[in-house]
């Protein structure tokens, strides 16, 4: 970005198709210190402007000017549009009787004796007329928008459909109009259902369109949802609920066990394991003191913390990510900018096409009603304009999708020559593994089943908020188990768990809990076999005997070793890019089949 630039994102209503967007873009790229790329899938405007020239009341008029309305900045949480589902459902039976009414006869369904257009023509024709009305009621903001496009000279796709729809219902009327007066040959020549359903179809479109995009938004949603609407702020050397938009830089904020940090932030006060896998992809929490980092939205496992507010609001990490997916959602792939080029010229094209076409049918001795037909079909058949809408709508959909699977991709450009890479690198947290502790390894030396160990320790587990916890619970989770009732729970805190599960006192922890017990370890072997392999060792101790031990660590997905074939099969280059000993990055590796290793990469605290 140019120094002395600014950047703002503003949202656009009424723009229903590419046409629309290159207009827009045109017209504020036509004036003076002004860059914008334009939007259709996500209706707004990423806008480059130099303060000095322009002000963004000058920037909201301009887009007024394209013939468009500005509703504002773009703000992060954006209530859906209102459902039409009901309203579409309804004009579907209304449709259906339209076209009993008027089509009936030719599919040999039992004709309404008094709506007989050969024996009732006025009947008839006034019934298709009045069932006709209701959808210019539901096509009313596309005949709005088509009209006024017109009048700006700037024809859109809406515009096709109200010049078709109002040339069949117009025609039509005439006709009917005829009929009343006594001409009743012309009752072949009504086309009421036309309108109505060229309308209703388009309706349908664009709702159909509207939940796609709506799909494209999902990833930005849940990413503004991470952070949370409140936070706990010190004052006075007490605790007071504020909202975030309260939040100052410098503020002092508490943060207690289980609670989401409201803001970035420095700790002043406590030590504390954060989740941070939202950020980071490591399953594990980081341990955090005074003088440590935290980000919005990540998650306060066990301590309590007071940490002082630096970055608020759009400048914080996450607000910084979601404006990123905005903005690469807002760029264009080669494919797109030579689609918004040819649709630019598509509806003046199409609008000249079908006068040609109609003019020329009469002059080759068609009759009139022939020529209007061949009118209002080639203007229906063109209105979808595939190629101005589904270009961009399959690339916004990609990008949303990606970022809700953790993928963020700079542009469209980059997605879009990403078929030309040769060598891909992985991370190996959270991409290649599930990012998020699980059990792996079981060593059981008791006579019980292993499913009731585990239930066993799984119900100690759910009283603890230690981070290795979540792996019982997920386990929980998955296998749909219910817990054994635990009494006296005590937390020993970095050693282990106990608690009472049917009259026996149940242990969970580490070798230093075995130390603190006066027991004999004799599974020392085991240990470093399970350690080897990159596990967290738990010894589970029923009385004072070691019944089992199980091994929790970030485990290997299920169809990443598919996807690396499959990426060799294509002959590309995999590496792991790994933060872990060597020993580890290459047993993965080798377990994966993975062709080059970069080990021990990450920088030292």
């Amino acid at each position: 970005m140019v120094i002395g630039m600014k950047k703002v994102i503003l949202k656009i209503d009424g723009m229903s198709c590419s046409a629309c967007q290159n207009r827009v873009e045109k017209y504020l790229n036509k004036q003076d210190g002004v860059s914008a790329n334009v939007n259709l899938v996500l209706a707004n405007a990423v806008i480059e402007y130099d303060e000095e020239k322009v002000t963004l009341k000058d920037l909201n008029r301009f887009i007024e000017e394209s013939g468009y309305k500005s509703l504002g900045i773009y703000k992060e949480e954006e209530q859906k549009p209102d459902n039409q589902k009901d309203i579409l459902i309804l004009y579907f039976i209304l449709a259906f009787i339209l076209m009993y009414v008027s089509m009936g006869s030719m599919l040999w369904f039992p004709i309404i004796s008094f709506l007989d257009k050969n024996d009732y023509p006025i009947y008839y024709g006034i019934t298709l007329f009045l069932l006709t009305l209701p959808f210019f009621g539901l096509g009313l903001d596309i005949l709005k928008s088509g009209i006024k496009k017109l009048l700006h000279k700037a024809p859109n796709m809406d515009s096709l459909v109200t010049t078709s729809v109002l040339a069949s219902f117009l025609y039509s009327t005439v006709n009917l109009i005829l009929i009343l007066k006594g001409k009743t040959n012309l009752v072949n020549h009504l086309y009421f259902e036309s309108s109505a359903m060229i309308l209703y179809f388009v309706k349908l479109g664009k709702f159909l369109d509207r939940n796609s995009k709506e799909k494209a938004k999902e990833a930005i949603k849940e990413l503004v949802q991470i952070t949370p609407k409140k936070a706990l702020i010190k004052e006075k050397g007490m605790e007071k609920e504020v909202t975030i938009d309260e939040v100052e830089v410098g503020d002092i904020l508490l943060c207690k066990p289980g609670m989401k940090i409201a803001v970035d932030g420095k700790i002043t006060k406590g030590i504390t394991h954060i989740e941070e896998s939202f950020i980071t992809g490591e399953s594990i929490p980081s341990k955090k003191t005074i003088g440590d980092s935290v980000l919005a939205g990540s998650i306060n496992m066990d301590g309590y913390i007071e940490y002082k507010a630096e970055n608020i609001g759009v400048n914080s990490t996450i607000s910084s990510i979601v404006r990123l997916v905005v903005e690469a959602t807002s760029t264009k792939a080669p494919i797109g900018k030579l689609a918004d080029k040819i649709s630019g010229y598509f509806v003046p094209v199409i609008l000249i096409l079908s006068i040609l076409t109609f003019f020329l049918s009469l002059i080759l001795g068609y009759s009139f009603k022939d020529a209007i037909i061949s009118f209002v079909t080639v203007l229906v058949v063109a209105c979808p304009c595939a190629l101005g809408l589904a270009t961009p709508l399959a690339t916004q959909v990609s990008l949303g999708k990606a970022a809700k699977m953790g993928i963020l991709i700079k542009d469209i450009e980059s997605l879009e020559n990403a078929y030309k890479t040769d060598v891909v690198v992985f991370d190996k947290t959270g991409t290649l593994t599930y990012g998020n502790l699980r059990i792996s390894e079981i060593k059981n030396f008791s006579n019980l089943k292993e499913k009731e160990l585990i239930k066993l320790v799984t119900s100690l587990e759910q009283h603890s908020s230690h981070p290795i916890s979540n792996a019982f619970k997920l386990y929980l989770k998955e296998k749909k188990l219910t817990c054994f009732p635990v009494t006296n729970f005590q937390n020993h805190p970095g050693i282990g768990i106990s608690g009472i599960i049917n009259n026996q006192k149940i242990s969970v922890g580490n070798s230093s809990f075995l130390t603190k017990r006066n027991i004999k370890n004799s599974y020392q072997e085991e240990e470093n076999n399970l350690a080897t392999n990159g596990n967290s060792i738990l010894y589970v101790i029923i009385e004072d005997k070691v019944v089992a031990l199980i091994g929790v660590k970030d485990i290997i997905r299920e169809n990443a070793k598919e996807t690396i074939q499959k990426l060799k099969k294509y002959k590309k280059l995999v590496i792991l890019l790994s933060g872990d000993n060597e020993l580890t990055a290459n047993r993965v590796a080798n377990t994966l089949e993975i062709n080059e290793v970069i080990a021990n990469c990450m920088p030292k605290e």
